[in-house]
């Protein structure tokens, strides 16, 4: 059984909420399976309609549906999307987003530090709609020209959440000129800063194009030191083969010590029945490693 350390910003009167919480975040493991469906602002519909995209992906309720049939799954989106579908899939544990922007204009100069809602907002909200709301969820961008305001929006929703018990997320990305967003050395300062903010988990990016799988996945444990108490999960990037997919999923949990894996596109690009696979795979490897080592091999062709 995993030992959860409560963060002493969780006021004693809420402790039971914010486990509560936290072992739903981790279907009761420690680790996260986040299926990322906020995507739908911040890329807007090139994620979601056209070539090498399955039809399927053209509605937002495809992602729903994905990760209503994943094992262990939390839907990462911003309340919108959560509003309108929620009430059809009430056992989702969700992550409310809470800001964002588009990828239409000149984004360097786009201010996306404020947030859309409060935490007493989603606490409303939670209780009025009775879903499993476990936490929130923010975009850091270090580097940038509104990194001040970005930097104090995040401590103020992450101190916010824990004093309601709830969990809170970060997406940490290096930007900048000059600031190779790829760069571990870097990704290990943003999960650094995630720590220093109080975050639960952070969402970082990963170096998959590098050539040496296992010494990437060995020199990301960089990352998950910085990071401390603070869990880290990679993002699932661009589109990937199933196989390369597992298998760097299997090197970050094995190598580097991470605690799961965020996925958008990688997930919901694909038709529901090949979805459902590919999902059911990824949370066999997040949750069941540890006990099921056999059954892990064969599952990433190793015998």
């Amino acid at each position: 059984m995993f030992e959860i350390k409560i963060p002493l910003s969780v006021p004693r009167d809420k402790k039971t909420t914010y486990l509560q919480n936290y072992k739903m975040l981790t279907a009761g493991s420690g680790n996260l399976f986040l299926i990322a469906a906020d995507q739908k602002v911040e890329h807007l519909n090139a994620d979601f309609f056209g070539p090498g995209i399955s039809p399927e992906d053209a509605t937002p309720e495809h992602i729903f549906k994905i990760a209503s049939s994943a094992s262990g799954a939390v839907l990462a989106s911003h309340l919108g999307l959560i509003s309108r579908y929620g009430q059809d899939y009430k056992h989702l544990p969700y992550i409310v987003k809470l800001n964002g922007k588009t990828n239409l204009g000149d984004n360097e100069n786009k201010n996306s530090a404020p947030t859309w809602w409060t935490v007493a907002d989603i606490v409303k909200f939670k209780k009025e709609s009775g879903l499993k709301i476990v936490g929130v969820g923010y975009t850091l961008y270090l580097g940038g020209q509104f990194e001040d305001l970005m930097l104090e929006a995040a401590a103020k929703m992450i101190f916010d959440a824990h004093q309601n018990g709830l969990t809170a997320i970060l997406w940490v990305y290096p930007r900048g000129k000059n600031v190779k967003e790829e760069d571990v050395h870097i990704i290990a300062g943003g999960a650094g800063v995630a720590a220093s903010l109080d975050a639960d988990f952070v969402k970082v990016k990963y170096p998959y194009a590098l050539k040496d799988k296992k010494e990437t996945a060995l020199k990301f444990k960089e990352v998950t030191a910085a990071a401390g108490r603070t869990k880290v999960i990679c993002v699932g990037g661009a589109k990937q083969s199933t196989k390369e997919l597992l298998a760097h999923l299997n090197n970050q949990l094995k190598f580097s010590d991470t605690a799961g894996l965020a996925i958008g596109r990688n997930l919901h690009q694909r038709s529901f029945d090949e979805a459902k696979k590919l999902a059911a795979d990824i949370s066999a490897l997040i949750f069941e490693k540890a006990k099921k080592p056999k059954k892990m091999k064969r599952l990433l062709g190793l015998f």
